[in-house]
Protein backbone atom coordinates (compact mmCIF):
# COMPACT_ATOMS: atom_id res chain seq x y z
CA UNK A 1 0.00 0.00 0.00
CA UNK A 2 1.86 3.36 -1.18
CA UNK A 3 -0.70 6.21 -0.10
CA UNK A 4 -1.60 7.29 3.55
CA UNK A 5 -5.56 6.03 4.39
CA UNK A 6 -7.70 7.02 7.10
CA UNK A 7 -9.88 4.22 8.27
CA UNK A 8 -12.63 4.15 10.62
CA UNK A 9 -12.49 1.38 13.42
CA UNK A 10 -15.53 -0.87 12.53
CA UNK A 11 -18.49 -2.30 14.77
CA UNK A 12 -17.61 -5.35 17.45
CA UNK A 13 -13.43 -4.07 18.01
CA UNK A 14 -14.47 -2.53 21.16
CA UNK A 15 -11.45 -1.80 23.09
CA UNK A 16 -9.16 -4.23 20.73
CA UNK A 17 -5.05 -3.16 20.94
CA UNK A 18 -3.71 -0.53 17.95
CA UNK A 19 -1.08 -3.31 16.74
CA UNK A 20 -3.82 -6.07 16.66
CA UNK A 21 -6.10 -4.03 14.82
CA UNK A 22 -3.41 -3.91 12.31
CA UNK A 23 -2.00 -7.01 12.45
CA UNK A 24 -5.79 -8.03 11.57
CA UNK A 25 -5.64 -6.33 8.31
CA UNK A 26 -1.86 -6.75 7.59
CA UNK A 27 -0.66 -9.87 8.95
CA UNK A 28 2.49 -9.85 7.23
CA UNK A 29 3.72 -7.04 9.44
CA UNK A 30 5.84 -7.94 11.99
CA UNK A 31 5.59 -6.40 15.19
CA UNK A 32 8.67 -4.52 14.85
CA UNK A 33 7.76 -2.60 11.95
CA UNK A 34 4.03 -2.25 13.74
CA UNK A 35 6.58 -0.48 16.28
CA UNK A 36 8.20 1.56 14.40
CA UNK A 37 5.72 3.07 12.37
CA UNK A 38 3.79 3.99 15.67
CA UNK A 39 6.95 5.08 17.10
CA UNK A 40 7.95 7.71 14.85
CA UNK A 41 3.84 8.82 14.70
CA UNK A 42 3.60 7.90 11.37
CA UNK A 43 0.33 5.54 12.92
CA UNK A 44 -2.47 8.25 14.87
CA UNK A 45 -5.35 7.26 16.32
CA UNK A 46 -8.20 10.25 16.14
CA UNK A 47 -5.40 12.42 14.85
CA UNK A 48 -2.66 12.23 18.24
CA UNK A 49 0.21 9.92 18.40
CA UNK A 50 -0.09 6.48 20.06
CA UNK A 51 1.43 3.42 21.16
CA UNK A 52 0.82 -0.30 20.78
CA UNK A 53 -1.19 -1.04 23.45
CA UNK A 54 -3.48 1.87 22.63
CA UNK A 55 -6.69 0.73 22.91
CA UNK A 56 -9.43 1.82 20.21
CA UNK A 57 -13.01 1.76 19.29
CA UNK A 58 -15.95 1.73 16.40
CA UNK A 59 -15.67 5.33 15.44
CA UNK A 60 -11.63 6.10 15.84
CA UNK A 61 -9.95 7.56 13.28
CA UNK A 62 -6.86 5.46 12.22
CA UNK A 63 -4.47 7.23 10.00
CA UNK A 64 -2.33 4.34 7.96
CA UNK A 65 0.65 5.46 6.67
CA UNK A 66 2.42 3.94 3.46
CA UNK A 67 2.81 -0.09 4.47
CA UNK A 68 5.22 -2.26 2.99
CA UNK A 69 3.69 -5.10 0.47
CA UNK A 70 3.12 -8.42 1.59
CA UNK A 71 5.77 -10.71 0.55
CA UNK A 72 4.85 -12.88 -2.84
CA UNK A 73 4.01 -16.80 -1.44
CA UNK A 74 6.36 -18.76 -3.21
CA UNK A 75 6.40 -22.55 -4.01
CA UNK A 76 8.40 -23.18 -1.35
CA UNK A 77 6.06 -21.45 1.37
CA UNK A 78 2.95 -23.06 0.09
CA UNK A 79 2.08 -25.87 2.41
CA UNK A 80 2.02 -29.36 1.22
CA UNK A 81 -0.69 -32.02 1.20
CA UNK A 82 0.91 -33.41 4.80
CA UNK A 83 0.55 -29.60 6.50
CA UNK A 84 -2.84 -29.73 5.18
CA UNK A 85 -3.63 -32.92 6.15
CA UNK A 86 -2.64 -32.10 9.56
CA UNK A 87 -4.32 -28.78 9.94
CA UNK A 88 -7.41 -30.18 8.91
CA UNK A 89 -7.17 -32.75 11.47
CA UNK A 90 -7.52 -30.31 14.12
CA UNK A 91 -10.68 -29.14 13.68
CA UNK A 92 -12.93 -29.52 16.22
CA UNK A 93 -15.57 -27.05 15.13
CA UNK A 94 -15.92 -25.12 11.79
CA UNK A 95 -19.20 -23.47 10.05
CA UNK A 96 -19.09 -20.83 7.42
CA UNK A 97 -18.27 -18.28 9.87
CA UNK A 98 -16.31 -19.70 12.68
CA UNK A 99 -13.72 -21.91 12.96
CA UNK A 100 -12.44 -24.02 15.84
CA UNK A 101 -9.29 -26.39 16.71
CA UNK A 102 -7.77 -27.95 19.13
CA UNK A 103 -4.00 -26.18 18.98
CA UNK A 104 -1.41 -28.91 19.90
CA UNK A 105 1.34 -28.27 22.79
CA UNK A 106 4.31 -27.11 20.87
CA UNK A 107 2.95 -25.64 18.19
CA UNK A 108 3.04 -21.41 17.85
CA UNK A 109 0.25 -19.61 17.13
CA UNK A 110 2.28 -17.15 14.66
CA UNK A 111 5.59 -17.26 13.32
CA UNK A 112 9.03 -15.55 13.67
CA UNK A 113 12.33 -15.74 13.30
CA UNK A 114 13.03 -19.29 14.07
CA UNK A 115 9.47 -20.32 14.05
CA UNK A 116 9.03 -21.64 10.63
CA UNK A 117 5.63 -23.97 12.08
CA UNK A 118 2.58 -22.22 12.93
CA UNK A 119 -0.98 -21.89 13.04
CA UNK A 120 -0.99 -19.20 11.04
CA UNK A 121 0.82 -20.88 8.18
CA UNK A 122 -1.27 -23.90 8.46
CA UNK A 123 -4.03 -21.61 8.03
CA UNK A 124 -3.52 -21.91 3.82
CA UNK A 125 -5.16 -24.98 4.10
CA UNK A 126 -8.39 -23.27 3.62
CA UNK A 127 -7.30 -20.93 1.04
CA UNK A 128 -6.16 -17.26 0.82
CA UNK A 129 -7.82 -14.29 0.82
CA UNK A 130 -11.42 -13.93 1.97
CA UNK A 131 -11.06 -17.48 2.60
CA UNK A 132 -8.20 -17.74 5.17
CA UNK A 133 -9.43 -17.75 8.15
CA UNK A 134 -8.28 -15.12 11.21
CA UNK A 135 -6.99 -15.16 14.42
CA UNK A 136 -9.07 -13.75 17.13
CA UNK A 137 -6.96 -14.49 20.15
CA UNK A 138 -3.81 -16.62 21.06
CA UNK A 139 -2.21 -19.33 23.23
CA UNK A 140 0.88 -19.74 24.46
CA UNK A 141 3.23 -22.09 22.25
CA UNK A 142 3.30 -24.91 24.63
CA UNK A 143 -0.46 -24.65 25.60
CA UNK A 144 -2.54 -26.82 24.27
CA UNK A 145 -6.62 -26.51 23.62
CA UNK A 146 -9.37 -24.42 21.72
CA UNK A 147 -8.33 -22.24 19.51
CA UNK A 148 -10.98 -19.77 17.85
CA UNK A 149 -10.49 -18.05 13.95
CA UNK A 150 -13.39 -16.01 12.08
CA UNK A 151 -13.34 -17.61 8.67
CA UNK A 152 -14.61 -13.79 7.17
CA UNK A 153 -13.28 -10.29 8.02
CA UNK A 154 -16.97 -9.64 9.33
CA UNK A 155 -17.20 -12.90 11.77
CA UNK A 156 -13.18 -12.41 13.10
CA UNK A 157 -14.24 -8.99 14.13
CA UNK A 158 -17.21 -10.08 16.17
CA UNK A 159 -15.22 -12.88 17.80
CA UNK A 160 -12.57 -10.14 18.56
CA UNK A 161 -15.37 -8.40 20.09
CA UNK A 162 -16.65 -10.73 22.09
CA UNK A 163 -12.90 -11.34 23.61
CA UNK A 164 -12.19 -7.81 24.42
CA UNK A 165 -15.79 -7.05 26.21
CA UNK A 166 -15.65 -10.24 27.90
CA UNK A 167 -18.50 -12.24 26.87
CA UNK A 168 -16.63 -15.51 26.50
CA UNK A 169 -15.60 -17.91 29.40
CA UNK A 170 -12.45 -19.52 29.04
CA UNK A 171 -12.05 -22.89 31.14
CA UNK A 172 -8.19 -24.22 31.66
CA UNK A 173 -6.88 -27.57 33.26
CA UNK A 174 -3.31 -27.30 34.96
CA UNK A 175 -1.82 -29.47 37.24
CA UNK A 176 0.31 -27.30 39.81
CA UNK A 177 2.53 -27.84 42.49
CA UNK A 178 1.05 -28.20 45.77
CA UNK A 179 -2.49 -27.69 47.06
CA UNK A 180 -3.38 -23.97 47.09
CA UNK A 181 -5.48 -22.59 50.16
CA UNK A 182 -8.30 -21.81 49.90
CA UNK A 183 -9.26 -24.71 47.30
CA UNK A 184 -11.18 -22.22 45.53
CA UNK A 185 -11.34 -18.44 44.73
CA UNK A 186 -10.57 -15.10 42.92
CA UNK A 187 -6.86 -14.02 42.12
CA UNK A 188 -6.97 -10.23 41.65
CA UNK A 189 -3.06 -9.65 41.23
CA UNK A 190 -1.60 -6.79 38.45
CA UNK A 191 1.14 -7.74 35.95
CA UNK A 192 4.00 -6.29 34.80
CA UNK A 193 6.73 -7.33 32.27
CA UNK A 194 10.20 -7.23 33.24
CA UNK A 195 13.27 -8.47 31.69
CA UNK A 196 14.59 -8.90 28.03
CA UNK A 197 14.16 -11.09 25.47
CA UNK A 198 13.86 -14.93 26.48
CA UNK A 199 14.89 -13.32 29.92
CA UNK A 200 11.55 -11.49 30.32
CA UNK A 201 8.52 -12.15 32.55
CA UNK A 202 5.32 -11.50 33.59
CA UNK A 203 5.78 -10.48 37.05
CA UNK A 204 3.30 -9.22 40.33
CA UNK A 205 3.38 -5.40 40.46
CA UNK A 206 1.88 -2.59 42.54
CA UNK A 207 -1.27 -1.30 41.29
CA UNK A 208 0.31 2.33 41.05
CA UNK A 209 2.94 1.13 38.68
CA UNK A 210 1.98 2.91 35.35
CA UNK A 211 2.93 -0.27 33.33
CA UNK A 212 1.12 -2.71 35.58
CA UNK A 213 -1.87 -3.95 33.66
CA UNK A 214 -4.97 -5.44 35.90
CA UNK A 215 -5.22 -9.42 35.62
CA UNK A 216 -8.08 -11.35 37.36
CA UNK A 217 -8.27 -15.72 37.69
CA UNK A 218 -11.01 -17.09 39.22
CA UNK A 219 -9.99 -21.09 39.95
CA UNK A 220 -11.32 -23.97 41.62
CA UNK A 221 -9.31 -27.51 42.93
CA UNK A 222 -11.06 -30.10 40.63
CA UNK A 223 -8.57 -33.12 42.87
CA UNK A 224 -5.60 -33.74 44.76
CA UNK A 225 -2.54 -36.11 44.75
CA UNK A 226 -1.52 -36.56 48.14
CA UNK A 227 -0.31 -32.99 49.10
CA UNK A 228 2.22 -32.80 45.99
CA UNK A 229 0.31 -31.62 42.99
CA UNK A 230 -3.58 -30.17 42.44
CA UNK A 231 -5.48 -30.30 39.25
CA UNK A 232 -7.58 -27.08 38.75
CA UNK A 233 -9.56 -25.48 36.93
CA UNK A 234 -8.19 -22.00 35.65
CA UNK A 235 -10.61 -19.54 34.56
CA UNK A 236 -8.96 -16.18 33.13
CA UNK A 237 -11.61 -13.11 33.53
CA UNK A 238 -8.81 -11.39 31.99
CA UNK A 239 -6.22 -12.11 28.94
CA UNK A 240 -2.72 -10.74 30.03
CA UNK A 241 0.34 -12.16 28.38
CA UNK A 242 1.00 -15.57 30.19
CA UNK A 243 -1.35 -14.73 32.82
CA UNK A 244 -2.03 -17.83 34.44
CA UNK A 245 1.32 -19.13 34.51
CA UNK A 246 2.34 -15.95 36.44
CA UNK A 247 -0.55 -15.81 38.61
CA UNK A 248 0.01 -19.71 40.06
CA UNK A 249 3.47 -18.99 40.15
CA UNK A 250 2.98 -15.71 42.19
CA UNK A 251 1.05 -17.65 44.64
CA UNK A 252 3.48 -20.67 45.56
CA UNK A 253 1.50 -23.15 43.47
CA UNK A 254 3.64 -22.82 39.80
CA UNK A 255 2.28 -25.06 36.80
CA UNK A 256 4.23 -28.45 36.21
CA UNK A 257 6.21 -28.41 32.89
CA UNK A 258 6.27 -24.94 32.80
CA UNK A 259 10.15 -23.71 31.71
CA UNK A 260 9.82 -20.40 32.56
CA UNK A 261 7.47 -19.81 35.52
CA UNK A 262 8.77 -22.22 37.88
CA UNK A 263 10.69 -22.99 41.33
CA UNK A 264 13.14 -25.88 42.52
CA UNK A 265 9.96 -28.12 43.41
CA UNK A 266 7.83 -27.56 40.97
CA UNK A 267 11.21 -28.62 38.43
CA UNK A 268 11.91 -31.71 40.62
CA UNK A 269 7.84 -32.69 40.83
CA UNK A 270 7.32 -32.33 36.74
CA UNK A 271 10.60 -34.26 35.47
CA UNK A 272 10.25 -34.85 31.76
CA UNK A 273 6.61 -33.45 31.82
CA UNK A 274 5.23 -30.94 29.17
CA UNK A 275 3.58 -27.58 30.13
CA UNK A 276 0.37 -29.08 32.08
CA UNK A 277 -1.54 -26.70 30.88
CA UNK A 278 -4.41 -27.04 28.36
CA UNK A 279 -7.33 -24.81 27.55
CA UNK A 280 -10.20 -27.28 27.78
CA UNK A 281 -13.54 -24.78 26.96
CA UNK A 282 -14.81 -21.92 25.73
CA UNK A 283 -17.93 -20.51 25.32
CA UNK A 284 -18.17 -17.69 22.98
CA UNK A 285 -21.19 -15.94 21.04
CA UNK A 286 -21.34 -16.91 17.54
CA UNK A 287 -20.55 -13.95 15.31
CA UNK A 288 -24.94 -14.69 13.92
CA UNK A 289 -26.90 -17.13 16.12
CA UNK A 290 -26.65 -18.48 19.97
CA UNK A 291 -23.43 -19.46 22.14
CA UNK A 292 -20.77 -21.59 20.64
CA UNK A 293 -19.54 -24.15 23.44
CA UNK A 294 -16.50 -25.28 22.18
CA UNK A 295 -14.40 -28.56 24.07
CA UNK A 296 -11.07 -29.65 23.47
CA UNK A 297 -9.85 -33.48 24.25
CA UNK A 298 -6.92 -33.63 26.80
CA UNK A 299 -3.36 -33.22 24.98
CA UNK A 300 -0.83 -35.87 25.05
CA UNK A 301 1.43 -33.71 27.06
CA UNK A 302 -1.51 -33.53 29.86
CA UNK A 303 -2.29 -37.14 29.82
CA UNK A 304 1.05 -38.05 30.79
CA UNK A 305 0.58 -35.59 33.50
CA UNK A 306 -2.82 -37.16 34.81
CA UNK A 307 -1.53 -40.41 34.27
CA UNK A 308 1.52 -40.08 36.43
CA UNK A 309 -0.32 -38.35 39.75
CA UNK A 310 -3.47 -40.62 38.84
CA UNK A 311 -6.23 -38.51 37.72
CA UNK A 312 -8.72 -39.09 35.39
CA UNK A 313 -10.34 -36.72 32.99
CA UNK A 314 -14.20 -38.05 33.27
CA UNK A 315 -14.00 -37.44 36.96
CA UNK A 316 -13.84 -33.85 36.43
CA UNK A 317 -16.96 -31.66 36.92
CA UNK A 318 -18.09 -30.04 33.63
CA UNK A 319 -19.28 -26.96 35.00
CA UNK A 320 -16.77 -26.32 37.91
CA UNK A 321 -17.54 -23.11 38.29
CA UNK A 322 -21.06 -23.06 38.55
CA UNK A 323 -21.92 -23.08 42.29
CA UNK A 324 -19.60 -19.72 42.73
CA UNK A 325 -21.02 -18.17 40.04
CA UNK A 326 -24.65 -18.63 42.35
CA UNK A 327 -22.94 -17.02 45.26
Amino acid sequence: MREVRTITVGEGEEAVRLDRWFRRRWPHLSQGQLAKLIRSGQVRVNGGRAKPETRVDPGDQIRVPPLPDAPVRGEREKIDSRDAAFAKSLVIYEDEEVLAINKPSGLAVQGGTKTKQHVDRLLSAWGEGLERPRLVHRLDRDTSGVLVLGKSPGAAAKLAGAFAKRRTEKHYWALVAGLPKPSEGVLELPLVKRGVGDRELMTPADPKDPDAETAETEFVTLARAADKVAWMALWPHTGRTHQLRAHMLAIGHPILGDPKYNTEGSRELSGELKLQLHARRLSIPHPSRGLLILEAPVSREMKAGFERFGFDEREADPEPFARRKKR
